[in-house]
Parts: C-alpha cells; sequence; structure tokens
C-alpha cells in the first residue's frame, strides 16, 4: 500500500468483545485477596502446630494427632544439677501454651542439688496452680531423692502417682559430700595455708587440718543444715503424699531405696504402671478422651556439632573447667548416688 507524500499510516486496534482485558485484571487481583485471607485464616487456625520456641522441639507422641487440647509431657532426666536447664524450657514451654490441658511429669533421675530440685518443685507446682493443670508423674528406672522431691508436684491427687515394675525409688534424705585429704597430703609436705575472715570459712574444706575442736565445730553447723533441709523434704512428702501418717513417714525418711512394690506398699507411688497408664490418667483428669487430645513430648534442639561430640550439647562439652568447678563446690544434695560429686545431668 503507498501514502501519498505526508501521510500516516492509519493503525486498526482490535479489541475483543464484552471487554475481557477490564475483567481478566480484575479477576486477578480478587484471587490474589481471596488467597490471602485463607492464608491468614488458615496461619491463625494452625498457629498451636508451628515451633516457635528455639530451645523446645514439641514432638507429636500419641493419641489424637490433630486434637487442639494437649496432654505435654515434661522429661526430668539425669541429675538435677539447677532449675535453669531443659527442664526447665519445658516448663517454660507449657506456661505459654494455652492449649496444655494437663502434665505429665515423667522422671528418671537419681536427684541432685537441693536448690534444683527445690526450683523444678516450686515452678511445677505454681504452674499446676496458676492454669489448674492435673500432673501426673511417670517413674522411669529411678526417682530417687531429689527425684521423688519433683514428683511431689502431683499435688497429692488420688492415683497420680505411677512406677514401672522395676523402677527405684525413695532414698528421701539430705547428704553433703565431704572428703579429708589433709593426711593424705601430709604425706608429701603440703599444707593448706589459706588466709579466712573466720575458723568456719573453710568448712567442708578438702585439704584443712582442723583441730578436733575445729572439726567437732565444723560438724555441728553442718549438720544443723542438712537437718533443716531434710525438715523441708519431709514436709514436701506430706503435701505431696497427705495420706501418710507420722509412723510411715518416719519409715520411709530414712534414706532407703525401694522397689516400686515397696513404694506402693508404704503409699510413697499410687500404682505400677508404664507411661501410657499415666497419660491415660492424665486424659481423664483433664475431662478429654483418646479422641479428643493429643500427647506431645519435647526434645532439645541440636546442631551439627552436638552431632559430632556425640549428642551432647556443645556448650555443655566445651565448658568443662566450669563443671570441673560446679562440681567441687560444696553443696547439699538430695540424691541417691555413692559419688555425687560425678553425677552428670543430660537432656
Amino acid at each position: 500500500m503507498s501514502f501519498a507524500p505526508g501521510q500516516s499510516p492509519t493503525r486498526v486496534i482490535l479489541e475483543q468483545p464484552g471487554g475481557w482485558s477490564r475483567w481478566s485484571g480484575r479477576l486477578a487481583w480478587i484471587i490474589a485477596g481471596i488467597s490471602l485471607v485463607v492464608a491468614v485464616v488458615s496461619a491463625g487456625a494452625n498457629a498451636q502446630y508451628f515451633q516457635t520456641n528455639p530451645k523446645v522441639i514439641e514432638q507429636y507422641h500419641s493419641l489424637a494427632e490433630t486434637a487442639p487440647n494437649k496432654i505435654a509431657i515434661i522429661d526430668i532426666s539425669g541429675a538435677i544439677m539447677g532449675g535453669e536447664g531443659f527442664a526447665r524450657h519445658q516448663i517454660d514451654q507449657v506456661e505459654k501454651d494455652e492449649t496444655v490441658q494437663a502434665i505429665v511429669l515423667r522422671i528418671d533421675s537419681p536427684g541432685g542439688t537441693v536448690s534444683g530440685s527445690d526450683e523444678l518443685h516450686y515452678r511445677l507446682t505454681k504452674l499446676a496452680a496458676d492454669r489448674d493443670l492435673p500432673v501426673v508423674v511417670s517413674m522411669g528406672g529411678i526417682a530417687a531423692s531429689g527425684g521423688y522431691y519433683i514428683a511431689m508436684a502431683s499435688g497429692g491427687r488420688e492415683n497420680t502417682i505411677f512406677a514401672e515394675p522395676s523402677t527405684v525409688t525413695g532414698s528421701i534424705g539430705v547428704i553433703i559430700p565431704h572428703y579429708d585429704l589433709s593426711q593424705f597430703l601430709k604425706r608429701f609436705d603440703i599444707t593448706d595455708d589459706s588466709f579466712t575472715s573466720g575458723p568456719l570459712k573453710e568448712m567442708l574444706s578438702l585439704t584443712k587440718d582442723r583441730s578436733p575442736e575445729l572439726a567437732q565445730r565444723e560438724r555441728k553447723v553442718i549438720q544443723g543444715l542438712v537437718d533443716a533441709m531434710f525438715t523441708r523434704f519431709k514436709t514436701i512428702v506430706q503435701e505431696g503424699r497427705p495420706e501418710l501418717d507420722n509412723e510411715t513417714l518416719e519409715k520411709v525418711t530414712t534414706g532407703q531405696v525401694f522397689t516400686a512394690q515397696q513404694a506402693v506398699d508404704f503409699g510413697l507411688v499410687d500404682k505400677i504402671g508404664f507411661l501410657e497408664d499415666a497419660v491415660d490418667r492424665a486424659v481423664e483428669l483433664a475431662g478429654l478422651s483418646s479422641a479428643t487430645a493429643r500427647v506431645v513430648r519435647y526434645q532439645q534442639p541440636q546442631g551439627l556439632l552436638d552431632e559430632l561430640l556425640g549428642g551432647q550439647p556443645a556448650a555443655q562439652s566445651l565448658t568443662s573447667l566450669q563443671t570441673l568447678v560446679e562440681w567441687t563446690t560444696p553443696r547439699a544434695w538430695y540424691l541417691c548416688s555413692w559419688w555425687p560429686a560425678i553425677a552428670a545431668s543430660h537432656p
């Protein structure tokens, strides 16, 4: 086609009938809006399934996997060194989770420090009271001394402490370990010549050569501390097992360990059963059923370095000097062990 000089070509624009391009743009925005609303609603409805605590990993354990109401298993495992470890993180997780309706306290511990045992017992009983949560105890291989102390967080409810047939429990008492190496050091002409602000500052020292009078004075002071802590232990047992009479209480607080059946006979334990039995009781106390309860358990996150170190937390493995100082610090223990100084806690 030819054009006259100065004449521009004519453009022809074809449009689809009905203005489809205009409506297709609107439809895209409508679909995007609906998708956003659905995503927000879904996230809100399933928020409980997302991991929000970097110190605790929640995992499904048993019963109804999609049920909104939870039974939380809190594990107390190994020697109890303090109240700030993984056990505390689990308690904090339950405290923040409003969907938890009951706690199963799984104990496999020989006990530990007086302060650590007492703090965990306090936090568990406070959590149970603040949230009105039933606490059911499931004892593993050993739940002795401080481990039994913590079990008293069940609060004296009927049929809330279960021990496996092979469980060892009891050992209700206090020990402050002390070893005298002063005579051994004398063989090598080594003398502890420490400067102190008073004669009792070196109580429980391994190396101090004491006069008989000073040794007797120290023993009296330390025994007074042990007796006071022991009195508190018995008070905690009375609160957790109110059906025990005074005569039975004296029989079971000699420091002796008991088999599961002996513990049942004395009233220290309610029933012989496994973790599943404790879970069933917790479900019952929470007013739920196997179809409406989801049992969850917690794990401690581990990184690559933890795996290379054999599964132990890297921070714990890399602070051996701090741990050594911790172990050699004189402490009172609710512990069932011949050598409290080398007991180690683990997740």
